[in-house]
């Protein structure tokens, strides 16, 4: 079953806790990223947590193995269930991270979902997004890393190409259909993303920027739900 995060990029304490209130028994995830946890640090941890939910910090650590791994022990001692890292960090910073016990779950990000085709030739003229994701989801599956953080749009792809592994996806690039897409360039609404049996999809601005935030994320686990029958009858044979 498709899980949602919302995401909680706000920045004050007021708002995080107005989001929280309203979604309450509706959503049990929340991802902390950068523009919040620079803001408030531990306090917006600890928010999520006295609210009953679950904390996902998104600092998308990308730095020498060592350090990485002490941000890990750290993320621990705050009481989060999940971090991010960037897997260009290379395998062994993935694998320092993997290696701390205990540690929250290392969820690793493949190319950003704002990257457009144009935007990975910087790194090489011939560099391809599906490729690039495909060789970085593997390293950092076999490195020990959790999940996978990739668009959407590639779960289908790395899953054929990459059949055992049994990766696990968190996608943001979410956008229920007529949504504005901002600044994601790869996207998929949430029925298609539950039809495709995607763990966890991180929802931000839809939710967070609605006029009712509750009947939005209602709106989004319906047609999720809505989606996951039609699949399975295609997948009978």
């Amino acid at each position: 079953m498709t899980q949602v995060i919302v995401a909680l990029d706000v920045d004050t304490l007021k708002r995080q806790e107005e989001l929280l209130k309203a979604l309450k028994g509706v959503v049990v995830w929340y991802k902390v990223g950068l523009q919040l946890f620079t803001a408030h640090g531990k306090r917006a941890v600890d928010l999520v947590r006295r609210n009953g939910g679950k904390v996902f910090l998104d600092l998308k650590l990308h730095d020498i193995p060592q350090t990485v791994a002490h941000a890990v022990r750290e993320a621990q001692k705050l009481g989060v269930d999940a971090v991010s890292l960037h897997l260009m960090g290379g395998a062994d910073m993935a694998r320092a991270a993997a290696e701390v016990c205990p540690r929250p779950k290392l969820w690793g990000v493949t190319v950003l979902t704002s990257m457009a085709p144009e935007d990975v030739k910087l790194f090489h003229p011939s560099a391809r997004i599906p490729a690039m994701v495909k060789t970085l989801a593997e390293a950092g599956r076999v490195a020990g890393v959790d999940a996978t953080i990739c668009s959407p749009q590639e779960v289908a792809y790395l899953r054929k190409s990459l059949p055992r592994l049994e990766l696990k996806f968190v996608t943001p690039g979410i956008r229920p259909k007529g949504a504005a897409l901002n600044d994601q360039s790869r996207v998929m609404t949430p029925g298609e993303a539950a039809a495709l049996g995607i763990d966890f999809i991180v929802v931000g601005r839809p939710i967070t920027h609605a006029p009712d935030p509750r009947k939005a994320a209602l709106g989004i686990l319906a047609e999720m739900q809505s989606e996951v029958p039609s699949a399975l009858m295609k997948e009978r044979p």
